[in-house]
Order: structure tokens, then sequence, then C-alpha cells
């Protein structure tokens, strides 16, 4: 047993997978700045390694996988997570999305350790209706469970408020909000002309991007509607969608750009690894969500490039853009086109101004330091208590 006094701490994060979407890639910028005198990660996954698992390995941190599959965990499944933690005997666990939190609070009890958990929520619930079966089981249970974590952390004000309308217990919860490298995410005319060469655009043409996995909670076919109504008056206008399955052999994606006559103006460019170049290469940034968005990590890193932001009401979207972009409701494209105009007419000299402004805003409120500072405060004060 390690002395209660030494540093550094054992720190273990369990996750639900290590894929590339937004909750999963600030967990990786969290582990990637922790304080290693302090703390001592280690990541177990509870399904596999992902695209993820090898980038944290090359930060020195262990990756431990236990190899379920989706639906109920199988017992073999359960033993070898149990097994795991039991063998790394950690001063705290960290539960990462729902799925994690409860195997984090199970495993600790499980465990006879009496290991002090947390628990991160990254998203917002507007309804469970958007949920499938298995998830709202699992969130029902949390909501259950819920005092026994010694803090729950919540990305957004609003989501702390939803999960406490369906009965999380939040007397010990915190709301810390995804946090921004704005070192990695800047400025950049070459990436502004770069992505043009690569697409074949010309350089006045006017690039709106949505960077986001394929998922219904994303809402593709909103932004696409918008786009559709954009080109009637707009056609020097293109549009960059980038993610998880946003790829010309989605057959469903792929029909709806046909339908709404958007093949020429539309580049799929699937899962990438330069998102901040393609960032920096737009002109605005939408995120077109109907549900579910807690703090998007998405909207923050453009903003950090100094680019205006198109957002739906959804979580804290609103509360991240400030007066630096415009905010429109959900399921809305003619909101949404009509909020693109704005932005578009006010000309380039105003958007580059308003970008800029968006780039403060995060290194004032959302930088990646501040953030990491206050996962380790809250982390110190618990393990020396």
């Amino acid at each position: 047993m390690k002395a209660a006094n030494k540093f550094p701490k054992r720190l273990v994060f369990i996750i639900t997978d290590l894929l590339t979407g937004g909750a999963e890639m600030m967990l990786y910028k969290l582990l990637s700045s922790l304080n290693r005198e302090r703390f001592d990660p280690i990541v177990i996954s509870l399904m596999d390694r992902g695209r993820l698992g090898d980038l944290i390995e090359a930060l020195s941190i262990p990756v431990y996988t236990v190899g379920m599959k989706p639906g109920i965990p199988t017992p073999k499944a359960a033993y070898c997570l149990l097994q795991t933690v039991r063998q790394l005997q950690p001063d705290l666990i960290q539960g990462w999305m729902y799925h994690g939190n409860v195997a984090a609070q199970l495993s600790s009890i499980l465990s006879l350790q009496k290991t002090p958990v947390f628990w991160d929520i990254q998203n917002s619930i507007y309804s469970l209706d958007y949920e499938k079966k298995m998830t709202v089981a699992v969130i029902n249970l949390s909501a259950y469970i819920s005092k026994l974590a010694r803090k729950i952390i919540f990305v957004s004000k609003v989501s702390q408020l939803q999960h406490e309308a369906l009965g999380f217990y939040v007397q010990e919860a915190c709301v810390i909000p995804n946090g921004i490298d704005t070192g990695m995410f800047i400025t950049s005319v070459e990436s502004r002309l770069s992505v043009r060469a690569e697409l074949g655009l010309p350089e006045e043409t006017i690039l709106i991007g949505l960077i986001a996995r394929f998922h219904p909670q994303k809402d593709h076919k909103n932004f696409l509607q918008a786009a559709a109504l954009l080109s009637k008056n707009y056609s020097n206008v293109h549009f960059l969608l980038a993610g998880q399955g946003v790829e010309r052999n989605n057959l469903g994606l792929h029909q709806l750009i046909q339908e709404l006559g958007l093949i020429n103006q539309i580049s799929l460019l699937g899962e990438r690894t330069d998102i901040p170049r393609l960032n920096s290469a737009l002109d605005i940034t939408s995120l077109s969500s109907a549900y579910g968005e807690g703090f998007p990590l998405a909207v923050g890193e453009a903003m950090s490039c100094g680019v205006p932001c198109v957002v739906t009401d959804v979580g804290d979207s609103a509360w991240l853009v400030g007066n630096t972009g415009r905010v429109v409701p959900p399921r809305d494209p003619e909101g949404l086109c009509t909020a693109w105009l704005e932005l578009i007419e006010m000309g380039t000299l105003a958007r580059r101004e308003l970008g800029a402004r968006a780039r403060q805003r995060i290194k004032d409120n959302f930088s990646l330091e501040s953030v990491v500072q206050k996962y380790q405060q809250i982390y110190e004060e618990v393990i020396s208590g």
C-alpha cells in the first residue's frame, strides 16, 4: 500500500470508450496537462482503445481495456474491471460520462477499498426520449446512486440543473467547463489558404463549417437545410463538414445532400487529425445540435482560432459564445441561415474583429490551463482530506 502522505497520487479514470468525440478529447487534454509530480494517471476503457488509446499511452499513461460490448455487461467484463481496480490501488477514481461513472462507483464499492469516486457528466438532457433504452437505464441508476459519489462535476450550468430535476444529488456538485488549448487553436492565414487549396476553392470563398460526429444529437439535417437556403442567395459559399461518420459512404447523409442540391457546395472530410487547421480556415463555425450538448468543445476551439460562431441554444452554447457570435433556436434552419447571413453581410473586417473578440473570450474564461487547475485543486482537496 502507498503511504497516505506521498506524491504522486494515483488517479484512475474510467471511461466508456476512447473514440475521438468531444468528451473523450477533453479527457485526453486533461491527462496531457496534469501535473505528473502530483498525480499518476491511469485510464481504463470499458470497451476498446479507440483512436485515443495510443495517444494517451504516448503521454506515458497506461491504458487498460475491459472488453465490454454494447448492452448489458457480462460477468467476465465486470470481474476484469474489478480486478484491474484492485490491482491499481487508486487514491481516487474519476468516472467519465454515464457508463464510466456507474462503473467507477461500483468498482469502488466492490473492491472494498473505500476509494473516493468523482463523476464527470459531459452532456445535457432535455428529454430522456432522445436517449437509447440502455442509456436511460444507466441514467436512472446513476440518479439513484448519485449520493454515493464524493463529487459530481458537470460541464455546464444547464446540465447541472437538468440532472438535479432528474433526481441527481447535487449537494457536492460543481461546474467545470471544458478547457481550450489556446496555444494549439490559433488564427492562421496559412491554414485558410491551404485548406481552400486542398478543397479546390477560390481564396475569396466564404467557408462555413460544422465539425461534429454524425449523430442525431448534432442534427446535420438542420445544418444542411440551412445551407440549401443560404446557397440560393450566395454562390461563393462552401460548407465544410468533418467528424466521425461524416463521409461520402454515409448513404443517408449523401442522399440528403443530393436531395437538397448541395453536391457541389459540400465537402465531407470524415474524421480528421488536423482540426486546428480546419478551424482556422473557416469564416464561420456552426453548431446545429438539437439536444444533448453540455459545453461544446468544438465551438470553443473554433472561437480560439478567431472564428465567429452561430450555435443553437442547447446546453451552455449561448454562455460560451456570449456576444461574439449568434445564438438561434434548435431545429430552425431558417434561423440558422439568417444568422449566417448577418455574419456574411457585416463584411470581412467586422467578422474578423468579432472573431478576435471570440478568441479573447476563450483566453479570459475557458483556457485549458485554468480548467486543469480546477480539476487538480478538487482532486487534492479530497485526497488530502
